[in-house]
């Protein structure tokens, strides 16, 4: 894994909750210090929880900045997951108490932020520690909040899913419905079954 792309203040952002049914996706923009390692730092997905919230704490401490923001599920179904994830990241970076030089995005889609260089890569978070360290962020941000929800929604089983489309997830929907904060403009049936709201 390569610490930085550049030589210049150097940021990565990364969403969770991209593919989720219900909740916000969330975004985090971080900068570490230069020629800063750590030998679990890894895309978010390849950690256990307590790997993720052990970093987490680490981050927050060793970042020159960081940033993290929402986009609910509202504006969500207003302009499409795409965008909102684009959108979660820019307010990630505008969040941050500096402002970056080159920014890194994990995946291929981003649009320009204050005209600042941007970089799109596949698998960032698996290759850039900066990514990284934005995955586990919004990671573990996202899972409070869905930790949240579930204490209201305890049979959607937000505890371990997180608001992922799983069989128990939708098996719920189909028995409860769906609640405030599911993604309307979403699937949420197995079989595209019409949804009366």
């Amino acid at each position: 894994m390569q610490t930085q792309l550049t030589q210049t203040l150097e940021c990565g952002t990364d969403e969770a909750g991209r593919g989720c049914l219900a909740g916000p996706v969330t975004a985090a923009a971080v900068i570490l210090p230069k020629n800063f390692t750590h030998p679990l730092l890894n895309d978010s997905k390849k950690l256990t929880a307590k790997q993720r919230y052990a970093l987490r704490n680490e981050i927050k401490d060793v970042a020159l900045a960081y940033g993290i923001a929402h986009v609910p599920h509202t504006r969500i179904d207003e302009i499409n997951i795409l965008n909102a994830s684009i959108e979660a990241m820019h307010l990630a970076i505008a969040n941050m108490a500096l402002t970056p030089e080159t920014i890194l995005v994990d995946g291929n889609k981003f649009k320009p932020y204050q005209h600042i260089p941007h970089h799109c890569i596949v698998g960032g978070d698996a290759k850039f520690l900066n990514i990284a360290a934005a995955s586990i962020l919004a990671k573990t941000t996202r899972d409070d909040i869905m930790h949240e929800h579930h204490h209201a929604y305890p049979h959607f089983g937000w505890n371990t899913n997180k608001g992922y489309p799983t069989l128990k997830h939708r098996e719920a929907i189909l028995k409860h419905g769906a609640v405030e904060i599911h993604r309307k403009t979403f699937a949420l049936f197995p079989k595209q079954l019409s949804l009366d709201l």
